[in-house]
């Protein structure tokens, strides 16, 4: 019973992998794609990522976590820019120590299968992409795509790690046996990928420690640092129906035009700006939910095959590696660490515990995604969610054991769940927002004070939810 089969060797399947070979199971992870430590990777397809405290349990179960930081960059907080070219930092957390860091996709991945690789109940293979999956037996069929021919794995249990698109996912989908729900929300926003080049010594053309946000209400432009001195640039734009999207972008003169009316101050910093912006592609932002997420007992979705998100809390690579997390605690729980102690594995039930616990996570996560979408293109640049910022931040520095903002709760404190995050955090979002609002935190308030308002009326307000929601 320790035959793993895992199809997807994103950031997930790799990790999920080598965690697996760990525990002594066989292993055989297939990917689609190429090798991407043999290819050059597609320009405007890398999304930098965030790596945060969720993420970095996950690497440090598997024994990765000090390599990998190698490969980040720390990022303190939001450096927001208006359109006359002021900047403005907000701190991630009023914590020293609490930031969130900036890292290469493929860097990471590769890191990962690396790792997998050297363990010697692995095997990789690349460019076979998933045609059927038996659910019932815990079987897969993949073509070659070089040699178009087929070749069937069976395996003890299947994973599907192969991200929003999964194959697997839409085996079941097509699946009469069982019922199954599947929804797919995309955002009326595409993003396209740009890139703001080292100087000619490999300095940063602006500054290196922060996530850049150039707000504008219905779209923006992020940034992330890289260890080369570039940093990835990314815009959010409307499809269509506005004055400027990528429907009526069709033109040098439009996208020159646009970018000097709402990004001034990107212009010259990205010398090949036309260039980029048609020879990259435009990439949809979606919501993936679905359930179940196991078939039979035999084949299980994790990751962005469960459960994909929008990019806007930095945290679809993060709730992928604690999936992985959750799942091995499960696994630690019932199955013994030695492979020839182990008869036969339940894995129905080991499937249907982890979506119990994990499910309603998975799903507080995507919304908060959504939210925080129109925080960052609209609320970042309002004076009220500046004044709601700086207190949040002094009280994390003055209280730090006593209080932390929404996005702390969700980036910085895996100990508490991602649902409970969001309940906890939009409450305190609430009733600061009220009592500013309001006028009650008043200037002449001792920080204390302001504090123990901010608790009294979040505490009102998760009791009025109880109550509404039961």
């Amino acid at each position: 019973m320790n035959n793993i089969l895992i199809i997807g060797a994103g950031l997930c399947g790799s990790l999920l992998a080598l965690r697996m070979a760990q525990r002594g199971f066989e292993v055989t992870l297939v990917e689609k794609r190429p090798d991407l430590r043999k290819v050059t990777q597609d320009a405007g397809r890398s999304i930098n990522l965030a790596l945060s405290d969720r993420g970095l349990r996950g690497l440090r179960l598997a024994g990765l976590e000090e390599e990998a930081k190698k490969l980040c960059i720390p990022m303190n907080g939001r450096m927001i820019h208006d359109k006359a070219g002021n900047t403005f930092l907000s701190p991630y957390s009023g914590r020293k120590d609490e930031y969130i860091n900036s890292i290469s996709r493929p860097g990471l991945n590769m890191l990962l299968l690396d790792e997998a690789e050297k363990m010697p109940n692995v095997k990789l293979i690349f460019n076979h992409a998933c045609e059927t999956v038996d659910l019932e037996n815990a079987s897969a069929t993949f073509r070659n795509y070089n040699s178009k021919e087929e070749i069937t794995i069976s395996a003890d249990a299947i994973f599907g790690t192969d991200g929003a698109g999964s194959a697997v996912r839409k085996n079941m989908f097509e699946s009469h046996k069982f019922l199954f729900s599947f929804s797919q929300q995309w955002l009326s926003h595409g993003y396209k990928e740009l890139e703001i080049p080292a100087t000619e010594n490999n300095g940063y053309r602006t500054f290196k420690n922060a996530l850049h946000i150039w707000p504008r209400g219905e779209d923006m432009l992020i940034a992330l640092p890289n260890l080369d001195g570039s940093f990835t640039v990314t815009l959010f734009l409307p499809y269509e129906n506005s004055d400027y999207c990528f429907a009526n972008l069709t033109s040098p003169e439009m996208v020159h035009e646009y970018f000097n009316k709402e990004f001034p101050d990107v212009v010259e910093m990205i010398p090949n700006l036309a260039e980029e912006f048609f020879g990259n592609p435009t990439g949809p932002l979606g919501t993936v939910k679905c359930s179940p997420w196991n078939a039979f007992g035999k084949v299980l979705l994790m990751g962005d095959a469960a459960h994909a998100i929008v990019p806007f809390y930095g945290q679809g690579m993060n709730a992928s590696f604690e999936d992985v997390v959750v799942f091995d605690e499960i696994l630690e729980k019932y199955v013994p660490s030695q492979p020839s102690q182990r008869e036969g594995v339940n894995w129905e039930m080991i499937f249907k515990e982890y979506e119990a616990l994990r499910k309603k996570d998975t799903d507080a996560i995507a919304d908060l995604a959504v939210d925080n979408f129109h925080e960052m293109k609209e609320h970042t640049a309002m004076e009220i969610f500046q004044r709601k910022r700086k207190l949040e931040t002094a009280f994390e520095a003055e209280f730090p054991e006593e209080y932390y903002s929404k996005y702390s709760l969700v980036t910085f404190k895996e100990s508490i769940t991602y649902s409970e995050a969001l309940k906890r955090g939009r409450a305190q979002d609430k009733a600061i927002l009220n009592l500013l609002d309001d006028g009650k935190i008043r200037e002449e308030m001792s920080l204390k004070e302001k504090l123990e308002l901010v608790k009294k009326e979040t505490e009102a307000i998760l009791h009025d939810d109880e109550v509404a929601f039961g």
